[in-house]
């Protein structure tokens, strides 16, 4: 009963940080957003876990031809030329991931704010350990800096991206999609139990008696850093992470993915564009079959 006291009182914080937002501007509290027509679930950040049986088992059954065991994961390094940063990379089954969050500091105007990435609590230290929170618009390089293909995309614009997405990130990476972050939860063993697997094995904030941590199995490292809401206010940094998806899912809106200090799974929902949300990039596809003329 304690347990479930602090977990209802984290979750009523997290509400009211979204309610003195903005009432449109929520990044956790859509359960029914989808991002594609996959198995993938969608639930509230105060939603409890699944534990049915009948849908474990589905889950599970779904995910097995896609599975990748641990043992073979690869880690690297990669440069980003812009800026002389490196950052860790895995590679897990047919993706290679930055294992960090992206930290280039766009700062061009975007969207008519005078910024367009952050640090958290706009401390230069935590864009060091956790990355930059960026704005969709910024994420998808919409006015152009790098690449056409998400070119215009900004806050309650109309726009059709080409795909992949450069974006913000290196070149010969991209900004992954809903249907990327997808691929890797069933890499991971599925969205019920990838949150646990994604996680840091430190850092996760364990005020609900139970450790928020993960086991990391994968070297993705997940860390905890609260978005940034369009006014300027920042959620609590140990408690949830939400990575952005270069996947438009309405009018002012777009898909991220997110992970809670509680919850063991993953999942997909939906923010508006002025949040603020860190981003990880996925390296770019290379086919080794020869060209058809």
């Amino acid at each position: 009963m304690r347990f479930w006291m602090k977990y209802l009182a984290v979750s009523a914080a997290l509400a009211l940080f979204i309610a003195c937002s903005d009432d449109d501007s929520d990044f956790a509290t859509r359960p029914n957003a989808k991002a594609s027509s996959s198995s993938v679930s969608s639930s509230s950040s105060s939603d409890l876990p699944q534990s049915s049986s009948s849908e474990t088992s589905e889950s599970s059954s779904s995910v097995l031809a896609d599975y990748v065991d641990p043992s073979t994961v690869v880690k690297g390094t990669m440069t980003d030329e812009r800026d002389g940063q490196t950052y860790k990379t895995v590679t897990i089954g047919t993706q290679t991931w930055m294992a960090e969050n992206l930290n280039y500091a766009y700062l061009q105007p975007t969207d008519e704010l005078d910024s367009s990435s952050f640090c958290h609590n706009d401390s230069a230290e935590s864009c060091t350990k956790y990355g930059r929170l960026y704005l969709w618009s910024a994420a998808m390089d919409s006015a152009g800096v790098w690449s056409t293909n998400g070119m215009g995309c900004g806050s309650g614009e109309e726009c059709f991206p080409t795909y992949p997405v450069r974006g913000v990130c290196p070149e010969g990476w991209h900004f992954p999609d809903s249907t990327e972050w997808e691929i890797l939860f069933s890499a991971v063993g599925g969205f019920a139990t990838a949150g646990k697997i994604l996680k840091a094995s430190s850092g996760w904030d364990s005020d609900l008696e139970i450790s928020g941590n993960g086991t990391d199995a994968y070297g993705f490292s997940a860390l905890p850093v609260g978005p940034r809401s369009y006014n300027g206010s920042y959620h609590d940094r140990a408690d949830v992470t939400i990575f952005w998806t270069s996947t438009k899912s309405g009018e002012g809106d777009a898909y991220y993915m997110r992970l809670w200090n509680s919850l063991d799974d993953a999942f997909l929902s939906d923010a508006k564009t002025e949040t603020g949300a860190v981003v990880r990039c996925v390296k770019d596809y290379i086919s080794n079959k020869p060209s058809v003329l």
